[in-house]
């Protein structure tokens, strides 16, 4: 189980810096003055590689802490919290927040 867990560390690591690249690349396109449409799409795609590793720790956090946690209820909640906080921001702002 440990090296799953240092695997699937390493995996979610390696995505993350995948991520940091396409942020580099954001800039570098800002800075160059590119089509704003070029800019939105990988906007876009970096949002979707996040949403992508975010989903992958809450789906750890419900076998690690959920499903092996003898007190379920508490556990429960503390997803239940992790959620609410993921879908309030992880969707698209609204005009006026």
């Amino acid at each position: 189980m440990a090296q799953e867990t240092k695997t699937d560390t390493e995996a979610l690591l390696a995505r993350l810096r995948r991520i940091e690249g396409q942020i580099r690349g954001i800039h570098k396109m800002l800075a160059e003055d590119r089509v704003c449409e070029d800019i939105v799409t990988q906007l876009m795609a970096a949002r979707s590689s996040l949403d992508q590793v975010g989903l992958l720790i809450i789906d750890k956090h419900v076998e690690r802490c959920l499903l092996a946690d003898d007190n379920a209820e508490e556990a429960l909640r503390n997803l239940q919290q992790s959620l609410k906080l993921w879908l309030r921001f992880g969707g698209p702002v609204q005009q006026g927040e």
